[in-house]
């Protein structure tokens, strides 16, 4: 395979990837072999932009192409040393995957407890994948995700709201103090409000190509704040949605909030022409939500390691 290796150099190259994962995305009967192109956005946007999860893009993004120009695999981390290979099905090979591994060996690895470490992700039934880990000394990681999915071919019903409760989308910039608040809260629930740092980390979120406020949406309590929210990403290209984030904030849970508020997102997205919707989760809670709310229909992700306590901190770059 006649391939070759650069770094991501420009901003054109963020949209050449955009597309190249949609078309992975189709070429994989829809499922979830490299990641939706939603996630890449809210990577960008939010886990760089806003968490500073990793270098910037010209330092942590390779691209593998044919001698056309056409992209054949990217390798980047999503946040450091927790490395994805992206890899369009009509390229894929052990001959490609291993020089990808090769790459983020060399240029991702992260020095901790005094060794040079490296994470990355394989498909439960991606035995090309899991073999070549193995022979390169990689075990498997303590984390699995499940990516979870419901084809919309079929009415959505309704899930009922408890009384006072009311659904709605995402309003104005004055909107914005509640919803981070709220974001805040049902991901810190063990953390005090005095550690909240504002707000205007979600004007990244908006930046996002495919975000739409009507596609944002909250719960109202009955007071007027908000109780729990999710954000559906449409992307019309692939007819596809992706579900990323959803809470409730802690004061507001086990009253079926969150699983209403999907359930408005799907009826929304089924009228805008989505043919799937996705979500991805890791604990146990989540995970039966999404079982239940969306299908038991799921690809799961195991993490898998490597540790080489060799060299010197610097010596990976």
């Amino acid at each position: 395979m006649n391939l070759s290796m650069r770094r991501y150099e420009n901003e054109a190259d963020f949209w050449r990837i955009r597309n190249f994962l949609r078309e992975a995305w189709l070429f994989n009967d829809c499922r979830e072999h490299c990641w939706h192109v939603a996630w890449l956005d809210y990577w960008r946007w939010h886990a760089i932009e806003n968490l500073q999860a990793c270098g910037p893009l010209s330092e942590v993004v390779f691209i593998w192409e044919t001698p056309s120009g056409e992209i054949a695999g990217v390798l980047h981390p999503e946040e450091a040393g927790d490395v994805y290979l992206q890899v369009h099905p009509r390229f894929r090979s052990e001959e490609l995957e291993g020089a990808m591994l090769d790459a983020a060996e060399e240029h991702l690895a992260v020095w901790q407890d005094n060794a040079y470490t490296l994470y990355t992700w394989a498909r439960a039934d991606d035995t090309l994948r899991q073999d070549l880990l193995k022979r390169r000394g990689y075990g498997q990681g303590k984390w699995v995700t499940h990516v979870w999915r419901r084809d919309l071919d079929s009415p959505v019903l309704e899930a009922p709201l408890p009384e006072g409760y009311t659904i709605r989308s995402l309003g104005g910039l004055d909107d914005l103090p509640g919803r981070s608040l709220a974001s805040w809260r049902g991901f810190h629930p063990d953390e005090p409000d005095g550690n909240y740092e504002g707000w205007e980390w979600y004007l990244n979120i908006q930046r996002c190509p495919l975000y739409r406020r009507d596609l944002d949406l909250v719960v109202e309590a009955p007071g007027g704040e908000i109780a729990a929210f999710c954000i559906f990403w449409y992307d019309d290209a692939t007819r596809s949605a992706y579900i990323e984030p959803v809470a409730t904030v802690p004061q507001h849970q086990r009253r079926g909030l969150a699983r209403a508020v999907i359930t408005e997102g799907l009826r929304r997205v089924q009228r805008l022409g989505a043919q799937r919707a996705l979500v991805t989760g890791m604990e146990p809670g989540p995970n039966a939500l999404y079982a239940s709310t969306l299908s038991p229909e799921h690809d799961r992700f195991e993490q898998w390691v490597r540790k080489w306590p060799v060299g010197t901190p610097d010596a990976a770059d």
